[in-house]
Formats: structure tokens, sequence, C-alpha cells
């Protein structure tokens, strides 16, 4: 076992900390930054983390992943940070992923950081191995002496940065038909189609572009990751899966509705969400994919449905989520309960397999790490891990800027409504990429 020494400081103004932290970060070539937002949800180990510099780390593609990221998960019996890209779905299954892919990520990157920052109410634990546990004093000095950055809330210019998509409206419907088809001959009940915008030879600041798409969403799970010139810009909402302790917690996220400004509409149109017949179905049927999941791996009679379709309110958007929990035996390895529940049932569909095999045929993108996972395992073995929705992935070599969205395809689903709920799910990534001070 790799042993940290901790420090902690005690903070005048967290807030204030958790922006220079941010800024402090980026310098690394290797670095995550997680931050709740201060969103209210029971299960949560700290406001914002930052993790930096390999000390060591694992970079494979989709064959045996799994074996791999188990061995090193035992090896290194410390805290790791990284992602599983939804490709990992072809070492659980006879699948492939043939689809174009402008970004070039691998299919699964770990690491075990030198240095972990974590910031808890008015508390920064400086969590570092060994060899590095000389600098506390002068990297806390050196995250005070950081510029903070500035705000985006009043500025409002656009520039010429054009968005372009892979699918465009006419075909998206056509695509939409077949979905609909397989559903109505039985082959699936629901499958989440997704599609990409990207944009080619630019240039963008991915530290002001992720700190202006947080400022906008401020969601419970956004993720500031580069490693060389991979990035990912992440406000997503949702969590895949967690581990603490026997207790492993899901809560896919199914049924969306717009925030409106007037408070009585916006109380209303929650309303109508929590009690809209299709948005709920869909929601149950993932909830049913979940609890099958996890049933594979938990302790028998384990598995319950602790909230269904409940209405969480985010700045943009209304989500229903369910959270679905379970217990299991000591002698299961975390990574295998990852194993068992990936890709989550939230961007795939009902049945999984079956649902998988029709989108990959379908949709135009290899789908990369957009709707994989992103988190950390502990040096116990717990794990907590998001999915990457609400996300820009950025390669900086490449000059090529992606960001997908999707929707869960039912038979009750009518295409120019899931078409606008796609552009609904875009807005906030769209906005942030064509405003100007690039």
């Amino acid at each position: 076992m790799f042993l940290r020494t901790k420090h902690t400081f005690f903070l005048e103004n967290p807030a204030d900390f958790k922006q220079r932290l941010l800024k402090w970060g980026e310098q690394f070539e290797t670095a995550t930054f997680l931050d709740s937002n201060n969103y209210h949800q029971q299960y949560s180990n700290f406001d914002c983390a930052l993790a930096i510099e390999e000390f060591t780390s694992i970079k494979t593609d989709h064959f045996d992943a799994f074996e791999k990221l188990k061995e090193y998960q035992s090896y290194t019996n410390d805290y790791i940070f990284g992602y599983l890209s939804y490709d990992v779905k072809n070492d659980v299954e006879r699948l492939s992923s043939n689809n174009f892919d402008g970004l070039g990520f691998p299919d699964v990157y770990f690491f075990q950081p030198q240095k972990i920052i974590f910031i808890k109410d008015n508390k920064a634990e400086f969590h570092y191995l060994r060899a590095f546990d000389d600098e506390f004093e002068e990297d806390f000095e050196s995250i005070l002496a950081i510029t903070t950055v500035k705000s985006y809330s009043e500025e409002t210019e656009n520039s010429t940065l054009k968005i372009k998509l892979r699918i465009h409206k006419d075909e998206y419907f056509n695509k939409l038909g077949k979905v609909l088809s397989h559903i109505q001959r039985g082959d699936i009940y629901e499958a989440n189609f997704c599609q990409e915008f990207y944009a080619e030879n630019v240039h963008i600041n991915p530290l002001d572009t992720y700190i202006h798409l947080n400022e906008i969403s401020e969601p419970p799970f956004a993720t500031f990751f580069k490693h060389e010139e991979l990035y990912l810009l992440s406000a997503s909402p949702e969590r895949y899966i967690r581990k603490e302790g026997a207790k492993i917690i899901s809560q896919p996220i199914k049924g969306t509705a717009k925030r409106l400004v007037n408070t009585i509409d916006d109380n209303k149109i929650a309303f109508d969400l929590a009690r809209d017949e299709k948005e709920r179905s869909e929601n149950v049927m993932i909830v049913d994919l979940v609890r099958n999941d996890l049933s594979r791996i938990a302790k028998k009679t384990s598995v319950r449905v602790e909230e269904l379709c409940k209405v969480y309110s985010f700045k943009q958007v209304h989500q229903m989520i369910s959270t679905i929990i379970a217990e299991v035996e000591d002698t299961v390895h975390p990574v295998d309960v990852i194993r068992e529940t990936f890709p989550m049932g939230s961007m795939t569909g009902a049945p999984k397999v079956s649902a998988m095999k029709i989108i990959e045929d379908l949709e135009e993108t290899k789908r990369g790490l957009y709707s994989g996972a992103f988190g950390y395992f502990t040096p116990e073995g717990d794990f907590d891990f998001n999915v990457v929705i609400r996300s820009i992935l950025y390669n900086s070599e490449k000059k090529y800027v992606s960001f997908s969205v999707g929707g869960a395809i039912t038979a009750k689903s009518v295409p120019e409504k899931e078409y606008e709920e796609c552009l609904l799910k875009a807005k906030a990534m769209k906005h942030v990429l064509t405003y100007k001070n690039r």
C-alpha cells in the first residue's frame, strides 16, 4: 500500500480557495478536478477534490480492460482517478465500435496522483505521497497566490466558432424511425440514441470553457480533466455508481424538463414532469435494468429502490432521478461491481445488449468518453463515478472539439419532441463554445 501523509489547512473563504485551486491545478500535465458545487446530496465524501501528476498510471484499449484495471487497482491500493469510455462495453459483451472518432481518447485511463487536495466545509486536506510531503506549505502558499478567474455571468457576445451537426435534422428523424421500428418489432423496449456536435481546426481555452460551463449548470458531478492534449470539461448531473463499504448506490436519470423564470410556471413544469407517463415509463425501464445488473453481484434480496422517479432541480433543467441500492459481499472485487453494471443503463436502453447493437449501427460517431464514466477509487476499495454527459471533449493537438447529446426513445416517443430535448441538452455546451473570449 502506498502511504500518504495528510495535512489540514483551515480556510477563511472556501469558495475563493476552490477557484484558486482549480487554476493552480491547470498547470500540470495531468490533473483532475471534481466539484459537487455544494449541491445537497445524500451520498458525498467532499465538496471538491484536485488530483495532480501521475505517480503511476494505466492506459489501455477495451481488450481485457477490466482485468487490467482490476490488477492495477489491487496493486496500487491507493487513490486512483480516471475514466472508462463507453466503448469498454466491448470487453463486457461481444460488441464492437467502428464509427468515426475525431478525438482519440484511450478507452481506459487511470492515474495514481502524487498529490490530492480535498475541500470539505472550511478545511483543505492535503493527501500527498510521502516523497512529496515536504511540499505542503509551499503548495498552499502557491495556491493562495493564484489570481482568481473571472466570472462569465454578464458577458453575452458570440464568437465565430461554428458548431456542426454530425446527423442533420432530416437524417435524425429517419434514424429515429428505425429505432421505433425496432421497438414495434419487440427487439427492444427503449434505446438511448445520441448525436454529436463538433468543430474542427479550433483552439479553445479549456479552463475558461469549463468554468463558464460549470457556472451555467452548477451540477453535482462537475469534472475538469486534462492529460497531455486531452481534455474533459463536464457538467454532469448524473451519478453512475458509488460504493460505500458493502453498499452500492446507482442513480440513473431519465426525464428532462427546462427551467422557467417564473416561479409558478417553473414549479408547474416540475410537477408535470413528475407525473409525465412517458418520462416515468422511461425511468422505470432503466430502474429495472439497473436492478437486474446489480442482482448479479449483490447479496440476495438486498437490491431495492430507495427513490423512484423523484424530480430534482438544477440551474438549467429539472431531472427525474431514481436511486437503487444494494449490498455486496466483502469478497466481491470493486472493479467487478463496475464490470457487471457497465455501461450504465441510462445511456444504453433495454434490453441492454440489443439496444447497444442497434444504437451502434445507427449512430455516426464512436461515443468514446461520452456516456462513459469518470471518477475515482479510494484506498479502501470504495469508488464514485459519474456519467459523462453534458460534457465537452477536446483534443488540443487535433484541434477537435466535440459534445454529444441523446435521449431515451420508447414506443411513446414523438420525434419532434425528442429532437427539441436534444437541443435543450446541447444548449449550455453550444453557448460556452460559441462565446467570445476565445
